[in-house]
């Protein structure tokens, strides 16, 4: 099972056997409209705060999922789950009526892919029939906390990318035990995964969190082709998370300089979401909810159908929080690959 340094190949792989995915007004005006279960026009999603909004959301993913699955909160052994706000609040408060144990996760917007991967290793290992994984993350709660309060009006650099308001979910089960009707085809196995390292490259811009997370996703994509011994070609889509067009750009570079050119195969959660030019989200989507939104609504459904038949799924995620970058610390960058396979 163990390849490498970092990575893990299943013999016995989980299925992905439903997802489900909530976004908001935006992300529904975007070009994957027609691919997400529900879209919200209410920002709110009936709360007073915007804290309160995203755990409702993560509520309603979650449940979505589990309508989607046929099965009931009780089936579930073990709930992976993250958001980008202080403490996880936004998952501790909005799963809590769920009682599905909780390990609580933090990876910034590369959470989907770690939950993921911690999801499927513990169904592997046969601690769990079937568990969740989950990430959420809201444009207002965000730019609360990492940037300026909505009313302030700042003006926004076109290197900065817009948070995602969404949540995804999938149900990772040992296969034969993802639905209780026979017939029903998962969406995908999980092969296998790379689990990333932090990668510091030095930058400091808040407001450019493509360039910072840019490394990260190349140190998990090569650890990934020398851990399996594959090259691109071994996949048909490379997607990560959200590094938008700037972080795009120098993923490019950086490849390109190391001996790959994946720009045949590449795909990026941040630039499919938007509509950069008619919804002026300046480099794309990011946050949490971005790549786990793409990877449920966007990305699963061409796996299931064969138009894909394997995938390598980096989220990226910038580590940084406004106390770290106000006291002038570098915003490093982590990434997590999962290798997605068509049934």
């Amino acid at each position: 099972m163990q390849k490498g340094k970092a990575s893990l190949w299943y013999e016995t792989p989980p299925v992905i056997a439903a997802a489900a995915s909530i976004v908001g007004e935006k992300e529904g005006e975007g070009p994957l409209a027609g691919c997400f279960d529900r879209i919200e026009t209410d920002a709110m999603f009936g709360k007073k705060t915007w804290e309160e909004a995203e755990s409702e959301l993560q509520r309603q993913t979650a449940l979505l999922c589990l309508e989607k699955a046929k099965r009931a909160e009780t089936e579930i052994r073990y709930l992976f789950a993250g958001d980008l706000l202080g403490q996880i609040v936004a998952t501790s408060f909005g799963v809590q009526e769920l009682e599905i144990p909780l390990f609580g996760l933090y990876g910034a917007c590369s959470t989907m892919g770690e939950a993921m991967a911690l999801g499927s290793m513990t169904v592997n290992a046969g601690y769990a029939d079937r568990v969740l994984a989950m990430a959420s993350s809201h444009f207002a709660s965000a730019e609360r906390q990492f940037r300026f309060p909505l009313a302030y009006g700042n003006q926004r650099p076109l290197s900065t990318t817009w948070t995602v308001t969404g949540c995804g979910c999938v149900m990772v089960a040992r296969e034969g035990e993802e639905h209780p009707q026979a017939g029903e085809k998962p969406y995908a196995r999980i092969r296998g995964v790379t689990t990333g390292k932090i990668v510091d490259m030095d930058s400091r811009d808040s407001m450019n969190m493509g360039a910072a997370m840019a490394m990260a996703a190349v140190d998990t994509i090569l650890q990934n082709f020398r851990d399996l011994e594959v090259v691109p070609g071994y996949y048909d889509r490379i997607i990560t998370g959200d590094l938008g067009v700037v972080g795009q750009k120098i993923l490019f570079d950086i490849m390109e300089a190391a001996g790959y050119d994946i720009r045949g195969i590449h795909m990026d959660c941040g630039i499919e979401i938007f509509d950069s030019a008619a919804q002026d989200t300046h480099s794309g989507g990011s946050g949490c909810g971005c790549s786990a939104v793409t990877l449920c609504g966007s990305i699963l459904p061409k796996l299931q159908s064969g138009e894909w038949k394997r995938a390598l799924f980096v989220p990226t995620g910038a580590l940084l929080s406004q106390i770290s970058f106000n006291e002038g610390q570098n915003v490093p960058g982590i990434a997590h690959a999962v290798v997605l396979e068509h049934m």
